[in-house]
């Protein structure tokens, strides 16, 4: 079963905002990601997603675009994210695990082979980036057959009805867009955020989470007074970016602790 709703409980216990930190699986190098995944944890980290390399990540901007194509260049495909999960769950990583990627890879895998294979990695859902709801339902029911979560966005451009029709296919928690654009670090939020954040709340109780241009610990602690986490991920990916080789897991620790204003967490 998925470890999402049971984290969203527990932050809601200790009153305190989620992060959810984004990597790209496979970047800088493969055999990082699980150290990176493991840093992301013990920096303050509460859930993870694993991005899926894609050739034309659209809805991302230039630093996961760049951190994709590294990714695509060392041959990562979907089966060695499911891979690298493994061995996190081998490890005894016990933070929800989530895919974050485009619908190619997983309709070239299979719906129901993806399905088992990632119930049986340990992956507890995705966010599919580009499904729209129209055409999420297969996937949504080969992951809830085995307990899996899937994750839709909504934007503020969406109407209210279409957030009333996401928000009725979704589980797990609902991920809104900060704004009209693509993925990248911001200096500010935007302003409209409170209204949207409130508007979307009127069509579901679950959690929310604010993702796109989420850079700061202030970014963090405005969003913790507006829903239930927040998504940061080209600034963990310019933070690995700025590291030397054998201080990338350190920095992105650092920088997690950092924006969660904690003291970095025991080794996982």
């Amino acid at each position: 079963m998925s470890r999402i709703p049971a984290t969203f409980a527990r932050l809601t216990a200790e009153g305190r905002t989620g992060l959810i930190a984004y990597v790209t699986a496979g970047f800088p190098t493969p055999s990082e990601t699980p150290d990176l995944v493991r840093a992301l944890v013990n920096g303050g980290a509460d859930i993870i997603e694993l991005g899926v390399p894609f050739s034309d990540p659209l809805a991302d901007g230039a630093t996961v675009q760049r951190a994709n194509q590294v990714a695509l260049e060392h041959g990562v495909s979907l089966g060695d994210v499911l891979a690298m999960v493994r061995e996190l769950r081998a490890g005894g990583l016990p933070a929800p695990l989530i895919a974050m990627g485009y619908y190619n890879p997983v309709l070239a895998y299979g719906l129901e082979r993806f399905a088992e294979d990632a119930a049986a990695s340990g992956l507890d859902g995705i966010i599919p980036v580009d499904v729209p709801p129209e055409e999420g339902g297969p996937l949504a029911a080969a992951l809830a057959a085995r307990g899996l979560d899937v994750i839709f966005l909504v934007a503020p451009t969406s109407p209210d009805e279409r957030i009333a029709k996401i928000a009725g296919m979704a589980s797990g928690f609902l991920y809104c867009v900060s704004l009209a654009g693509v993925t990248g670090a911001r200096g500010e939020l935007p302003a409209g955020l409170p209204d949207f954040v409130a508007r979307v709340r009127r069509h579901t109780t679950l959690p929310l989470a604010v993702g796109f241009g989420v850079s700061r610990r202030e970014h963090v602690a405005r969003i913790g007074e507006l829903c239930e986490a927040a998504v940061i991920g080209s600034a963990i990916i310019e933070s690995i970016e700025a590291a030397p080789a054998g201080q990338r897991a350190a920095r992105v620790r650092a920088f997690v602790a950092d924006v969660t204003a904690t003291a970095p967490a025991s080794p996982a």
